[in-house]
């Protein structure tokens, strides 16, 4: 059987076998009314979703038998893939867990790790975090401060990460760290495994504009981890994060589904009925923008995932999915708010609220995952071959910089 083609028989049988496991479990993720500042309730439904998914033979599809998965084809994830886009999306708040931890721990790790982590990563059973930015090191991750000493068979983790999404419910984060301050900032740092409990790991919430709480700033004080910790090879983390940034950035542009999805725009045709604004061309003029917008990063996003069934790593590419969400949360946020009108502004009914958390989460997009500018340059330069930025620090020993909050 090739590895991208499943016999018709089988297709149709294996479809068959996700609708039935969708139609039980894939029901939508409901709060009850109640509010979610910390993102917990999400997370923990998200965690049953994958739990009862892992039980069924259906999570990790394409990893091996051996670390947790299904030892299943490229074919059978894009039928899976193909299924779940007709149903709510129960894992986006696994999309840092699984769609950038995981797979850089299935392509990076050793033997070992991936013995004792994939399979639980996985099943969703452990949830893990990526602990990049800090306060002096945002769009310049390379200008990092929090630092890795070697001590025996121990590294000690000193600094600060901040922006941690759901930091405060992950069993193990990713984080970079600089462990030759000698060389030039990007060839001085490497990547590790953190364990979230471990002795010195404080994590603190970060108060956001629309009222929650689920991003962190994460402080290591004195932190021991194993030497087996290290992902990859000692200094070669810059490869490491590059790789993992790619990874986010077609988590983020491709999302957890496949097909063709239009679900922001089907939401607000809705509403615009309900509220009697559907027939305002102005309006309807927007509605279909979105839905264009929608439509082609849909098609984006499947020649990303089928690269990636090809076997090819993630490149820059990514960058541009990740573009078009921005473009596509702003419009969408103008769109909702002129048919919410002044109910997105001030609600009696708490449905109401709804439009106006949207309206402030969306801010977050154009600096999750990498800012606009960033995302511009990043196509520019490794897409279209433009010419790069000219960088006054090359060569130039990390030690010797004027960095982030280093003055000296």
């Amino acid at each position: 059987m090739a590895d991208d083609v499943l016999p018709p028989g089988e297709d149709e049988a294996f479809r068959a076998r996700c609708r039935a496991f969708l139609d039980e479990h894939a029901t939508g993720i409901s709060l009850g009314g109640r509010g979610d500042p910390r993102g917990e309730s999400r997370l923990r439904a998200a965690q049953r979703f994958q739990k009862a998914l892992a039980d069924e033979g259906l999570a990790g599809l394409t990893y091996p038998v051996t670390y947790g998965g299904a030892g299943m084809t490229k074919a059978h994830e894009r039928a899976w893939r193909d299924t779940y886009s007709a149903y709510p999306n129960m894992t986006y708040d696994l999309l840092i867990s699984h769609g950038m931890c995981l797979p850089m721990m299935a392509e990076y790790g050793t033997h070992a790790q991936k013995s004792a982590y994939l399979a639980r990563i996985i099943s969703a059973e452990d949830v893990w975090c990526q602990m990049f930015s800090e306060p002096g090191a945002g769009s310049d991750v390379a200008s990092l401060q929090t630092r890795a000493e070697r001590d025996g068979d121990e590294w000690i983790i000193n600094g600060q990460k901040v922006w941690t999404t759901l930091a405060h419910l992950c069993a193990y984060g990713i984080i970079i760290a600089r462990t030759d301050p000698d060389v030039p900032k990007h060839a001085g740092i490497s990547m590790f495994i953190v364990p979230m409990d471990a002795d010195g790991v404080e994590v603190r919430p970060i108060h956001q504009i629309d009222g929650g709480t689920h991003f962190n700033e994460v402080f290591f004080t004195d932190v021991r981890i194993g030497a087996g910790s290290l992902i990859g090879d000692l200094n070669n983390g810059w490869r490491m994060a590059t790789a993992m940034l790619m990874y986010e950035r077609v988590a983020i542009g491709s999302g957890t589904t496949g097909g063709i999805t239009t679900d922001r725009t089907d939401r607000l045709i809705r509403e615009a009925r309900k509220r009697g604004l559907s027939h305002d061309p102005a309006l309807r003029q927007k509605l279909m923008r979105l839905r264009t917008l929608e439509t082609c990063l849909s098609l984006v996003a499947m020649r990303t995932r089928a690269e990636l069934r090809a076997g090819r790593t993630p490149g820059p590419g990514g960058s541009i999915g990740k573009l078009a969400t921005v473009e596509i949360a702003d419009l969408h946020t103008e769109v909702s708010m002129a048919i919410a009108g002044a109910s997105g502004v001030a609600w009696e009914d708490e449905a109401d609220a709804f439009w106006q958390r949207q309206a402030l989460t969306s801010l977050q997009a154009g600096i999750a995952g990498g800012t606009t500018e960033i995302q511009r340059n990043i196509i520019g330069d490794r897409v279209l071959g433009l010419p790069r930025d000219i960088g006054v620090d090359r060569g130039v020993p990390y030690k010797d910089l004027t960095v982030g909050t280093q003055t000296s």
